[in-house]
């Protein structure tokens, strides 16, 4: 069995945690892609049988029909690929403050936290890395950080300014002062989370993750292993350790999840069940054809929870749009549903939906690799609502949820 090594006769797919020297996005995937790569055969049965274990892994706990068709089109980037490694205890544990920083940037720019997660796992084993680059200076291309963004060199300046500088100064790139320190700074967990998420919308993450995270690092074994990862995370399959931050976070030694689920104004008690329901399951996995209780689809999400409140309402997003009242617009309330084309529906006959909670956000079950969510459906051009709770009393207002 062989193995291509990409850069610098390192593996194509490095155990987590050996990864710091991994160019970030930036030029430096073009340099990379440039260098001749050369061969290693891994004379260890062992490693192969666990390498092979790994790939088969990967499309089991992301989907095996979602992961081939989101990564569809990069086939000339899939020459040396090797499965992720069995995991160890090490990378299943995430350091509290990582966790909190994860959940919270995540929850503020609308990025899965467990696709986060899954590339500080791979880059830097969260932070807990010594190799160069990760805590100071930088690596042989260029990239510093937990996240190992690119400040220079090969991998080009990312980053944007200086890999520590005012946050008050304006850069080009994705530089963020997250955590309120007096800098913005690459080695700071906080910033350098922020900066991966900014860096991943740019990308696309919330229409196709596979695809941002090929972006991240043009390798098709770095997708796979940051999807692993993320769906190790997205089933809660993790430990929480307590790690000191950096003296400029304001997270040390924090695990919860920033933020929550806004107040729900719920027009009766059915719709107040349903969604206190549909919250519960905030953070679990997505899964199509699921419908709990450990992961779900969009559909059947809001079926169990609307189940739950007593009300028996059809089983797919299409069947839910043909058969239930239809609400303008102007006149949403929370508990109402909220239906998109999506990628496998249309306008007439919707693929996705959402359990709207008020104030333009909704509860959603949105695709593999994301978990269950908070989101917000405005500027993503739903195609109407629906309202299941009709006839179940409580007050019919006319003013709009998004108000």
């Amino acid at each position: 069995m062989t193995a291509l090594l990409p850069r610098g006769g390192r593996p194509a797919l490095d155990p987590p945690g050996s990864r710091a020297g991994s160019p970030p996005p930036g030029s430096a995937v073009a340099v990379r892609e440039r260098r001749e790569p050369r061969t290693v055969v891994l004379g260890a049965a062992g490693l192969a049988g666990l390498l092979g274990l790994g790939l088969l892994a990967v499309p089991i706990l992301i989907g095996a029909a979602a992961f081939f068709a989101a990564t569809a089109g990069c086939s000339g980037q899939q020459q040396g690929t090797t499965g992720q490694a069995a995991p160890g205890p090490r990378a299943r544990s995430i350091p509290a403050g990582y966790l909190y920083w994860y959940k919270r940037v995540g929850q503020q720019y609308g990025v899965p936290w467990t696709i986060l997660a899954g590339i500080g796992t791979v880059e830097s084993d969260n932070g807990r890395s010594t190799l160069p680059g990760v805590h100071s200076g930088a690596n042989a291309f260029g990239a510093a950080g937990p996240m190992q963004i690119g400040i220079g060199g090969a991998a080009g300046n990312v980053w944007g300014g200086a890999p520590v500088h005012p946050a008050a100064e304006v850069v080009s790139g994705v530089a963020t002062d997250e955590d309120g320190g007096p800098d913005a700074s690459v080695y700071d967990p906080a910033d350098a989370i922020a900066g991966a998420a900014k860096y991943l919308l740019r990308a696309g993450v919330q229409a196709d993750p596979a695809a941002a995270v090929f972006a991240y690092n043009h390798l098709q074994s770095y997708v796979q292993s940051v999807l692993y990862w993320a769906g190790v995370y997205a089933g809660g399959n993790f430990s929480v350790v307590s790690a000191g931050m950096p003296s400029g976070s304001a997270a040390a030694g924090c695990s919860a999840a920033a933020g929550g689920v806004p107040a729900v104004d719920a027009p009766n008690q059915a719709v107040a069940t349903a969604i206190a329901y549909a919250e519960q399951q905030l953070g679990k996995p997505y899964q199509w054809g699921g419908t709990g209780p450990d992961a779900f689809d969009c559909s059947g999400l809001v079926m169990m929870a609307y189940r739950a409140a007593g009300i028996a309402i059809a089983r797919t997003s299409q069947q839910q749009w043909a058969t239930e009242p239809h609400v303008p617009a102007g006149q949403v309330q929370p508990g109402d549903l909220v239906f998109f084309a999506g990628a496998d529906g249309t306008p007439a006959s919707p693929g996705h939906v959402g359990l709207v909670i008020g104030h333009g956000q909704m509860i959603e079950a949105y695709a593999t690799g994301f978990p269950i969510r908070v989101a917000s459906y405005a500027g993503r051009d739903p195609v109407g609502f629906t309202r299941p709770w009709a006839g179940a009393g409580g007050s019919q207002r006319g003013s709009p949820a998004a108000g």
